[in-house]
């Protein structure tokens, strides 16, 4: 499968690697310019856990082709489009008219309505999924994280298409598990407010890195995020069909919060998950944070704990 990433950010950079890794023809989308600056190769520290419960650290450089221009005659197979969820507009904006005859992989947080977030790309070219990837690029350039074994794939309402049967194969053949959300519109949002939750105490704290073995830090985390599960009530999410994914905020915080600082301290992974966060400039978490207060303020969703973090993320006012 001959398969474009749009952007050179983390999840883009560790599935194409995977994916390249697995015998398909991958390239990277980039501004024009952006080529030059990042150079022919990426610099990699991953833990890849596919195969190995603790994973099997790779450290490598790895040779990448980018492009700077795409044209509506490209001959790419599938698009993967993850960006964070305050670009997705833009960039949708800039695919529309490019698409070909790809299929397009939505692969990332969303916060408003599946078929609004797509803008005027063909519906019938969707597919939809989320990584279970993470990390990021130190001053260095070297990308730290880690790959988990699975991936998460989604459908709202239909059975996977021809074409999303097709992305799901790729994923496989790059020897990830698939997990299947019947509900994917409500896991997006349950998987968002999750964020809002560790993001605002990382943000608190100046970036999520620092929370990496606070048990007082994932506690006010875990507590921030319980808080936000009747936004998502009020926004249409049946809970029942999430209970996976909202356990760890109903689960007593004296068993999680501890189990939480414990791992990001002592396993490997998710250790330097953690530690590549570290960046008290970056965007998503702040719009995350921002997106989520305005839906519970617009909702009349009582949301205190993520008030009392708002002048950690609020927007600067300039006169």
């Amino acid at each position: 499968m001959k398969i474009l990433m749009f952007g050179r950010g983390v999840i883009a950079t560790v599935y194409g690697w995977a994916l390249h890794q697995a015998g398909h023809d991958v390239e990277f989308y980039v501004r024009p310019g952006r080529a030059a600056t990042y150079g022919d190769a990426v610099d990699l520290d991953l833990f890849d856990m596919r195969r190995r419960v603790w994973g099997q650290r790779v450290v490598e450089k790895w040779p990448v082709r980018y492009r700077e221009a795409l044209e509506p005659d490209h001959d790419f197979d599938l698009i993967v489009l993850s960006v964070p969820h305050h670009r997705l507009a833009e960039a949708t904006a800039f695919l529309s008219p490019r698409v070909g005859q790809a299929t397009v992989l939505v692969f990332g947080n969303l916060w408003t309505e599946p078929s609004a977030a797509i803008g005027a790309l063909p519906v019938d070219r969707i597919a939809w999924g989320f990584p279970q990837a993470g990390g990021g690029f130190g001053a260095d350039g070297v990308l730290r994280g880690g790959l988990l074994p699975s991936v998460v794939f989604g459908i709202l309402g239909q059975p996977p298409t021809e074409r999303e049967r097709a992305v799901r194969q790729a994923f496989r053949e790059a020897g990830l598990r698939l997990k299947e959300q019947p509900d994917f519109r409500g896991w997006l949002w349950v998987h968002f407010v999750s964020d809002a939750g560790l993001f605002s105490q990382g943000l608190r704290l100046g970036s999520l890195s620092k929370l990496a073995g606070s048990t007082s830090d994932f506690r006010e985390a875990l507590l921030t995020g319980r808080e936000l599960l009747p936004l998502l009530k009020a926004r249409g999410v049946d809970l029942r069909r999430h209970r996976g994914g909202v356990l760890l905020f109903r689960a007593p915080t004296w068993l999680t919060a501890p189990a939480l600082a414990w791992l990001t301290a002592h396993v490997a992974p998710m250790r330097a998950n953690f530690a590549a966060h570290s960046d008290p400039d970056a965007e998503e978490p702040r719009e995350v944070c921002r997106d989520t207060l305005a839906e519970a303020r617009r909702l009349g969703v009582a949301v205190p704990r993520l008030e009392a973090a708002e002048p950690s993320f609020a927007r600067e006012v300039t006169g």
